[in-house]
């Protein structure tokens, strides 16, 4: 597997390219988020998953996991922040990011999060466990396809980040029942602590873009006032 390490220190950078190389990854490194999105707008350079830094010169990592997803590059980001306040995790997952650590962190807390994040890519393309029967999941004549984390619909063919299908799951997977805010807190992002829950709001506006016919009347992805969300279950798999 290709990992692309964005860090402007570089003694960092060298250690983690060489404790990476040493589990058999190959490594490329990028010294500021200017050179990580030219190196990702080649074509031909594809990578199982970037470790991207949060303070970069240039452009910063919050503004490279934006400009990758607004590409359609979606590609697993695990992010890098010596900035651990929720807010600030929460803001890396709305610019696409799918993990954070915390600097200062140890290698193998390192090593067992970039290989959970790789993991968990894999489980959307091959978990069966799920109380959803299938991968592929119908609604409003539109397919919401696990597998390849993509929703389609007769006119277009939207990519989901990891972080969007694994809050849209965990919904479906709750269908009828009420989730609080602080419940998508810990068991989506596992984050326990209080915050501002605004993120998560965002989250459940671009999803109701995504299913909703009038998203500014949702009957799907329904707010239940002062307490949280409920999915409506009018699905059918395929």
């Amino acid at each position: 597997m290709k990992i692309l390490i964005v860090e402007d220190e570089q003694h960092l950078a060298d250690g983690l390219r060489f404790n990476l190389e040493a589990e058999g990854f190959a490594v490329e490194l990028a010294a500021d988020g200017r050179i990580a999105l030219e190196i990702l707008s080649i074509e031909d350079k594809n990578f199982d998953a970037i470790v991207l830094d949060v303070m970069l010169p240039e452009v910063d990592g919050f503004t490279v996991a934006k400009k990758l997803r607004e590409a359609e590059n979606f590609t697993p980001i695990l992010m890098l922040t010596a900035r651990s306040r929720p807010e600030d995790v929460l803001n890396g997952f709305e610019a696409g990011a799918d993990d954070y650590l915390p600097k200062p962190f140890e290698l193998q807390i390192f090593l067992a999060r970039l290989n959970g994040l790789l993991r968990r890519r894999e489980w959307f393309r091959r978990e069966k466990k799920s109380t959803i029967e299938t991968e592929i999941f119908e609604i409003n004549n539109k397919l919401i396809d696990f597998s390849n984390l993509e929703l389609r619909s007769e006119t277009e063919t939207i990519h989901l980040t990891l972080m969007e299908a694994k809050l849209l799951r965990y919904l479906i997977e709750k269908a009828g029942t009420v989730v609080s805010r602080k419940t998508i807190l810990e068991e989506v992002w596992d984050l326990n602590e209080d915050t501002d829950t605004r993120a998560i709001d965002n989250f459940i506006v671009r999803l109701r873009r995504y299913l909703e016919d009038e998203p500014n009347n949702p009957q799907v992805l329904q707010t239940v006032r002062g307490v949280g969300y409920r999915f409506i279950n009018k699905d059918k798999t395929t």
